[in-house]
């Protein structure tokens, strides 16, 4: 049975296969809103005092 790619490495070499470099900005912008709202969930928690002073 062959190895599987990862799912990263899957996007990785279709982006490079098909020169598809416009969508590295566009999966960037994702990655940082997913992490915007993991920060802000946090900020209605207890750990409001940790994450506010990140900003």
């Amino acid at each position: 049975m062959a190895k599987r790619k990862s799912v990263v490495l899957q996007i990785i070499s279709m982006i490079r296969e098909n020169k598809a470099y416009w969508l590295i900005p566009v999966i960037a912008v994702f990655l940082s809103l997913i992490i915007l709202s993991g920060l802000a969930s946090l900020g209605g928690g207890s750990m409001a005092p940790f994450v506010y002073t990140l900003f």
